[in-house]
């Protein structure tokens, strides 16, 4: 790869985010006018939400049970071992879960929609689109975008739920808890501001894996190994954007709800 001098790099730094903002902006404004491609929709909806069930439920279900085992151990030392409900159920709503299914859909989905679309960018599909009059973005990126964002918030609970389960059944079975306590305490020590902030975040997160998945898609070159390279950079991108935001969104919700 050639070297760039740090003004070429930055001039195209600048120009990438200008073009994502402009894709995003305009993907967004699609959703509020016609036409509507609801069949694209439901088609994405399987693809993204029924297709990630499986590694969602074992993503969650086993990183409680590590939650659990972890959290024993460090309990065992305060006497605080009743604690451990709590601590996994938080620990899942409020960060592991959100995070977590966000990371696995955008290593999933974020690739598949970069290759998906890389492939048309370079066999020229969405030029043809183009010139029968069918805006792409209206059609390849806003039905992805609300795909994506809806079944990614369903995809949180449903980890948070096998997340909390797992840590039961080792805390129960493992480590010789009380399981009525254990369930408990889970529930006793969620509040309203730690479910709305484990909600809110697969909402940009969903944002982030749909648009950065298209855009990269969208603006493949260079044939097969171009979409390569768009795929491989969607999943780092979006990864990266997802942590970020996971940071910025915790930070205002402690602003706002004060945990």
């Amino acid at each position: 790869m050639a070297l760039l001098s740090p003004e070429v790099f930055l001039k195209k730094q600048i120009a990438a985010i200008q073009e994502y903002s402009v894709l995003s902006g305009t993907a967004i404004a699609d959703l509020f006018t016609r036409p509507r491609y609801w069949a694209d929709v439901y088609t994405q909806m399987d693809s993204i939400g029924v297709g990630s069930m499986p590694i969602i439920v074992l993503t969650g279900f086993f990183t409680g049970c590590v939650l659990a085992l972890q959290s024993v151990t460090a309990l065992q030392e305060f006497g605080a071992v009743s604690k451990t409900g709590s601590l996994v159920s938080l620990s899942m709503v409020k960060e592991l879960g959100p995070v977590l299914t966000g990371l696995m859909v955008s290593g999933r989905n974020a690739a598949g929609m970069a290759s998906e679309l890389g492939s048309m960018k370079v066999t020229e599909q969405i030029d043809a689109m183009r010139a029968l009059g069918t805006d792409p973005i209206r059609k390849l990126v806003a039905p992805r975008l609300i795909a994506t964002v809806f079944m990614l918030f369903f995809l949180t609970i449903v980890a948070d739920a096998f997340g909390i389960m797992g840590g039961a059944l080792v805390a129960i079975y493992l480590l010789g808890l009380n399981g009525s306590s254990y369930l408990h305490s889970s529930y006793q020590s969620l509040l309203y501001g730690d479910v709305v902030q484990g909600l809110t975040k697969p909402l940009f997160s969903g944002f982030i894996i749909a648009t950065v998945g298209c855009y990269f898609g969208m603006k493949t070159t260079g044939g097969t190994q171009g979409v390569g390279r768009s795929t491989t950079q969607a999943v780092v991108v979006s990864s990266v954007f997802i942590i970020i935001v996971d940071l910025l969104v915790t930070r205002a919700m402690i602003g706002i709800f004060g945990s």
